[in-house]
């Protein structure tokens, strides 16, 4: 998540230049649709008197790309999948942080994520955010003891109510959990038993769509289920829709986490790193964690003194201890086992 997005759908081309015509400076980030958010974008503009220029993409594979595709130079800032930094590094697009500079601290412990952001000793990104793909429902339509297992979430009961998330490594996460696979060991072996479980959920979902379109699915009434859904889905609605929840199965739920890191060959890496120490900041996190694309938890924990209670409600502030010990990382598959995954997932979609 990750902001879940869909790895396979290349790059969303949406450039977005905040600032006044006054700025000294600029500064390029190629981001998730999160920080898009003026709210969260105008204070750090404001206060280093800086134009900073966004470039939306979805799936690590096209901001690899459109990395390759650059010059040094044109990108100060990356934000990226938290499971997907060493593709970075390995590429060379990513600089190495001073580690003193960020409040690792503050941080919750579980999303540190020391094994994910340090490559080799070196710190090359730092967590902003997490959540959960999990389910997503309307109270009012399903049983909610229906919701909280696996095993009947896309049962023949809600054969046609149901979505899903279009992004495969969530999905199969959670359809790896469903059959008592853990996700870190997901193997070639296990395709098989994941891949009936998928044939059965595609069996009786009524799409499979994107951010946007499952939101509005769900909101709407089209569907009453959203399978790979969770907080970023439905706390954005909960004011006018408190009907529209989610929740963590009995079995788990898969956890995204999102980290940011300065581009290697910026011209500009005192500024970069100012713009992730604000990122990270209790008050960039509580923007971020409520920006009008899609919320979630904040890394810094002392965010949560920035946020209002009912913004605290709707992310599960007080339950996040329990959330974190039973929910579970995306799948981080190599190269060859990614291919067949991907594979995988088109024959469902196409079933």
């Amino acid at each position: 998540m990750t902001k879940p997005t869909n790895l396979l759908t290349g790059l969303a081309v949406l450039p977005l230049t905040l600032g006044t015509a006054q700025a000294q400076e600029e500064l390029n980030a190629l981001v998730w649709c999160d920080h898009t958010d003026p709210a969260l974008i105008e204070p750090f503009e404001q206060a280093h008197n800086v134009k900073v220029n966004l470039r939306e993409y979805e799936g690590t594979g096209a901001a690899l790309a459109l990395l390759d595709q650059s010059r040094p130079g044109d990108w100060d800032v990356l934000v990226i999948d938290g499971i997907d930094v060493f593709r970075a590094v390995d590429a060379g697009y990513l600089a190495p942080l001073t580690e003193a500079e960020l409040p690792i601290d503050a941080f919750f412990p579980q999303v540190v994520m020391t094994d994910n952001n340090v490559v080799d000793g070196t710190t090359y990104a730092v967590t902003e955010k997490f959540g959960y793909n999990t389910i997503s429902y309307n109270a009012s339509k399903v049983d909610e003891a229906d919701m909280q297992s696996l095993s009947t979430v896309w049962s023949e009961k809600y054969a046609g109510r149901i979505s899903i998330y279009d992004y495969y490594l969530p999905v199969m996460g959670l359809a790896a959990l469903a059959k008592g696979i853990p996700t870190a060991e997901i193997g070639a072996d296990d395709l098989t038993p994941i891949g009936e479980v998928l044939t059965e959920m595609r069996s009786r979902a009524a799409s499979v769509a994107g951010v946007v379109a499952a939101q509005t699915a769900l909101a709407t009434g089209e569907v009453d289920i959203v399978v790979g859904g969770g907080e970023w889905l439905t706390a954005v609605l909960a004011a006018e829709q408190p009907e529209l929840t989610w929740t963590i199965p009995a079995e788990g739920a898969v956890r995204w986490a999102q980290s940011i890191g300065v581009v290697a060959g910026t011209e500009k890496p005192e500024l970069a790193m100012e713009f992730v120490k604000y990122i990270v900041s209790p008050e960039g996190q509580a923007r971020l964690a409520t920006s009008s694309c899609f919320w979630g938890m904040p890394a810094n924990a002392e965010a949560g003194a920035f946020l209002t209670d009912a913004q605290k409600a709707a992310l599960r502030w007080d339950q996040q201890g329990d959330y974190l010990t039973r929910t579970q990382l995306y799948p981080a598959p190599d190269a060859d086992l990614d291919i067949d995954m991907q594979d995988l997932w088109l024959d469902v979609l196409q079933q």
